[in-house]
């Protein structure tokens, strides 16, 4: 995965993510709702020849998308801890 910034803005930040689908973008979109984002989406225009990008719209969009990220690896980790306690059954 690879991330550029594209647009960096005092209440906006755009960024480019490559080699991710709908999947990655959606969980992240998500969690940046419940960070508090005043608009968080992401566009892919092309599904073969465009990069997914992710726009957050808040008053610290930098503070939000990393919060949204570690809900993410959170989310992730209790995950691997139940599936772990359900195979041991």
């Amino acid at each position: 995965m690879e991330l550029t910034v594209i647009e960096k803005g005092k209440d906006k930040l755009k960024v480019e993510v490559q080699g991710e689908t709908h999947t990655l973008l959606n969980v992240l979109r998500e969690n940046a709702w419940k960070a508090g984002a005043g608009q968080a989406s992401y566009i892919i225009e092309h599904p073969y020849m465009a990069k997914p990008k992710i726009i957050v719209k808040a008053k610290d969009p930098k503070k939000i998308l990393t919060s949204a990220a570690q809900a993410m690896s959170d989310d992730s980790k209790a995950f691997l801890t139940s599936f772990k306690r359900a195979c041991k059954r």
